[in-house]
């Protein structure tokens, strides 16, 4: 991404210079929270030479371009649901929440509310502030491609941490998402106060739904224990 794009010089000229883009990461892993990122790029530089979306980045690169995001923002600030309130509430209004712990966040850092707002994805009805989505935003505007690098890269520290202390599962290498190797170490280990219980639940209800011969049966037996019902 060579350049503010199109939206963003129109929004600034809408609205003011001061825009906060807003991303996600985190809404289909089986373990680990949802983390948001709310970032406010300053409008009289140029873009970062290729910030882009963080899902078309490889982790060094990733890694590189966070460290420039927050040498040169105004604002960085994260906010995050745990597994817990995901299975609570769901996980569209856990990321919700997400956004807005870190969009809560901005005003204070930035010393005055910021000019306008611009989220990936659709509208979000009960994001509480008046905001720009763009479908596929992290590929189109620079503000919210950064958002989702910050996003993606704290969320990969925080999985490489907690690998540490729940040793087996391979979050160092698949953040929390349903590998095979995560998926073998949750029959063999069981949940960790880290899992989406939900998640889990589903999709081993989805799998009994398949067809399977009667030794397939008792692979998935752990995943019918209580402990991975709701509490």
């Amino acid at each position: 991404m060579a350049r503010w794009s199109p939206i963003e010089r129109t929004l600034r000229a809408q609205y003011g210079p001061l825009l906060v883009g807003v991303d996600e990461v985190g809404r289909g892993p089986l373990a680990g929270p949802v983390v948001a990122c709310a970032v406010v790029m300053p409008p009289d530089q140029r873009a970062i030479a290729g910030v882009n979306d963080s899902k078309q980045l490889d982790a060094a690169t990733r890694v590189a371009l966070d460290a420039r995001i927050r040498e040169r923002a105004l604002v960085v600030s994260l906010g995050a649901a745990s597994a817990r309130e995901i299975d609570r509430i769901n996980i569209y209004h856990a990321t919700i929440l997400a956004m807005r712990r870190a969009l809560a966040r901005v005003p204070a850092r930035l010393g005055h509310e910021p000019h306008h707002v611009l989220v990936d994805g659709k509208p979000l009805r009960t994001l509480g502030t008046v905001h720009t989505a763009v479908v596929k935003g992290d590929a189109k505007c620079y503000a919210i491609a950064c958002a989702s690098i910050v996003a993606k890269v704290t969320r990969d520290r925080l999985m490489h941490a907690l690998a540490v202390r729940y040793d087996g599962y391979a979050w160092e290498r698949n953040s929390g998402y349903g590998t095979a190797a995560h998926r073998a170490a949750l029959d063999t280990h069981g949940l960790t106060p880290h899992h989406r219980r939900s998640f889990c639940l589903e999709e081993q209800v989805a799998l009994l739904l398949d067809p399977v011969t009667p030794n397939d049966l008792a692979l998935p037996s752990r995943f019918l224990h209580t402990e991975y019902v709701h509490e």
